[in-house]
């Protein structure tokens, strides 16, 4: 029908203006989503990405890490392929590690990290906490500031309850020598 045609065309027409233009997009079928294809596109961060993508693929790029939340948005992710980039392995590597381990563990396999020194050509998935060095800005900064806040908090109510204690056991005290 006319009505179903336009409508696809619609769709289409979102689509096409969500594809990132450093990527080619190819629509997968009608409501089944997108394929993202960046690979080879000497790519050093990750463009922006329509949600219903399907199938990213961003291997054989210049990405050395990927921003944390980058890529929450993508809920109907199926296949993601991000090998042969220059992956720095240090604290900025963690949130890639966690998201590829929750959602494709078997793109996990196939990176390897160029940097530091000491984890080149190691496989991400092996990398423990020790080999990514002291990570002291993990937390945002907010997180920290509540942190304070809270030991403040609960340090106040320990010398609050101490007291009350103190009063009660002395107020006794002092209403046991007044009965006598």
């Amino acid at each position: 029908t006319v009505v179903g045609f336009v409508m696809s065309l619609l769709f289409h027409m979102t689509q096409t203006e969500a594809c990132p233009p450093s990527c080619d997009c190819k629509s997968l079928g009608e409501m089944k989503g997108l394929q993202i294809d960046c690979s080879s596109r000497k790519l050093t961060e990750v463009p922006a990405l329509p949600m219903d993508t399907k199938r990213l693929y961003l291997q054989n790029n210049s990405l050395t890490s990927i921003p944390a939340g980058a890529l929450d948005s993508l809920h109907s992710l199926e296949e993601v392929k991000i090998f042969d980039n220059p992956w720095n392995c240090d604290c900025h590597i963690l949130y890639l590690k966690l998201w590829l381990e929750d959602v494709s563990a078997p793109s996990l396999a196939n990176i390897r990290c160029a940097t530091p020194a000491p984890v080149k050509m190691k496989p991400l998935r092996q990398l423990t906490g020790n080999e990514l060095g002291t990570c002291k800005r993990l937390l945002p900064i907010k997180c920290l500031e509540f942190f304070w806040r809270d030991l403040i908090l609960i340090v106040g109510a320990i010398i609050t309850l101490t007291l009350v204690a103190w009063a009660l056991k002395f107020s006794k005290k002092l209403v046991c020598q007044i009965n006598l």
